[in-house]
């Protein structure tokens, strides 16, 4: 079974993380010929103080 770990800086709505997984489970269930209930997407808010990007702080930019 597909395991696909999404990691978004927290503030995605709900309806954005559902209509993600709903195209992103349809095209992996496609390309690795799988049912779609094989395929399994956990979210993860991150806070922007927990994410650097270039060496900095995304809180920071």
């Amino acid at each position: 079974m597909p395991t696909i770990s999404v990691k978004l800086l927290k503030g995605r709505s709900v309806e954005q993380k559902r209509e993600y997984a709903e195209v992103v489970t349809r095209e992996t269930a496609r390309i690795l010929k799988c049912s779609p209930e094989a395929v399994d997407i956990i979210f993860e808010d991150v806070e922007r103080h927990d994410w650097a990007h270039g060496g900095k702080l995304t809180s920071d930019s």
